[in-house]
């Protein structure tokens, strides 16, 4: 697998020469999709048409593609997926034959090309997987972002955090800026910057944050400048991971000022308003409804400290679905001590791993507590049982995957009544 492919179709497709307006490319393990819906909602409050490429979806597809903060229309897509599909079937001096796409690879073409037809003022584009071999990386960014940096897709990225940081890396470009939020990044990505020679920023080094229970703010170093922004209000995407997202996007903000200007009252009534369902969404009703996308050991950590911090519960109730090759145990292990009651489900992917699965490798957790409710066909059933267990004061969390966050927002986000409210 490399990008040979992709530059073919790309290029024939005209998307190679740049895509009309600056570019910044966001890689990481965790994080990715919280900082692109930040950097859009602050451009977009500063009055910039602003165009997004994320994946997964939650529901449905055209989520994926977010032009000026909407879904792209099926219409468009139509359109771009046969564009796509006649540059991929093209003759010329190099193929007589069509060239082999992947999924992820035409969707990001074809996304790629109605961002473009869309004539937008800045993009924001989200690494599917890595980012040296990411079909996103056909693309020169103005800007590259990689956030926090742990282990997950192990099979495809490397078994350490240096081989993981080191295909992250690959996002990097020559004299563009890169800007890295993650506070102890693996030397291999420092390593990078150097050898591309690159601009790194580096939370810590080149700009920092801090705050009470009230505020925060954020300032460069000495030597990058004077920006200071002080008296923030937090981001409105909950959890405590989200303030050292908000600062990488500070810095994005800062380096791409000279083609991107922005008012501080833009950064504050961005950061105010900006939406990402699935991040420690907070689901109003009784009881408490917690979603979350958190997939692999550092995000169930992160996961896990915003809970605890959510303050005393009766009982917390999880429901819980995850693919076959996530490093189930220590996900498990971590928030374990926070769940009464889980209820496994099934998810409607192969690559997933069954309820039943799910419930076998929670049961042999050394030390658990809590008990098993059994297993469910879907991710609203389970929480439907959740919830006829449930009083009023209690919690449940949804997390797992995003098609377990994405099963039970299949017909809108759920208001939930525990059963004594409900007459």
């Amino acid at each position: 697998m490399g990008l040979e492919r992709v530059h073919i179709v790309a290029r024939r497709l005209g998307l190679l020469g740049g895509l009309g307006c600056p570019v910044i490319t966001v890689a990481g393990t965790n994080g990715k999709g919280s900082t692109c819906a930040m950097l859009a909602s602050v451009y977009g409050s500063a009055g910039y048409r602003t165009g997004v490429y994320s994946s997964p979806h939650l529901v449905r597809f055209e989520e994926r593609c977010r032009i000026e903060g909407n879904p792209v229309s099926e219409s468009e897509l139509v359109a771009v997926f046969a564009m796509v599909e006649s540059a991929r079937c093209q003759k010329d001096y190099e193929n007589e034959h069509p060239v082999s796409l992947t999924y992820f690879e035409f969707t990001t073409l074809a996304i790629l090309l109605a961002l473009v037809r869309a004539k937008l003022d800045v993009l924001v584009l989200e690494v599917g997987l890595g980012g040296r071999l990411d079909a996103v990386n056909v693309i020169d960014p103005d800007c590259a972002v990689i956030t926090s940096i742990d282990l997950d897709h192990m099979a495809l990225l490397g078994n350490t955090r240096e081989a993981i940081g080191r295909e992250k890396a690959g996002i990097m470009r020559a004299g563009r800026p890169v800007v890295v939020s993650d506070p102890v990044p693996p030397q291999s990505v420092v390593d990078s910057a150097k050898q591309v020679g690159a601009d790194l920023w580096r939370v810590g080094l080149d700009f920092s944050f801090g705050g009470d229970q009230q505020q925060w703010g954020w300032a460069t170093s000495t030597e990058r400048g004077a920006r200071r922004y002080s008296g923030l209000a937090y981001p409105a995407l909950r959890g405590a991971n989200q303030l050292l997202n908000a600062a990488g996007v500070l810095a994005v903000l800062e380096v791409m000022r000279p083609q991107l200007p922005v008012t501080a009252q833009a950064v504050r009534m961005g950061l105010s308003v900006v939406e990402l369902p699935g991040r420690f969404q907070l689901v109003p009703g009784q009881p408490t409804l917690v979603l979350d996308v958190a997939h692999n050991p550092h995000s169930v950590a992160a996961l896990t400290a915003n809970l605890d911090a959510m303050g005393y519960y009766p009982t917390t109730r999880a429901v819980f679905g995850a693919m076959a090759d996530k490093d189930l145990a220590p996900m498990l292990a971590r928030i374990a001590p926070l769940v009464d009651r889980w209820y496994f489900t099934d998810l409607p992917t192969p690559r997933a791993s069954t309820a039943r699965d799910l419930e076998r490798q929670w049961s042999e957790l050394p030390g658990r507590k809590g008990e098993a409710a059994g297993g469910f066909d879907a991710p609203m059933a389970a929480l439907l049982a959740a919830v006829a267990d449930s009083d009023p004061a209690d919690r449940i969390v949804v997390f797992g995957s995003f098609f377990t966050v994405g099963g039970v927002l299949l017909n809108g986000t759920p208001r939930l009544s525990a059963k004594h409210l409900s007459h």
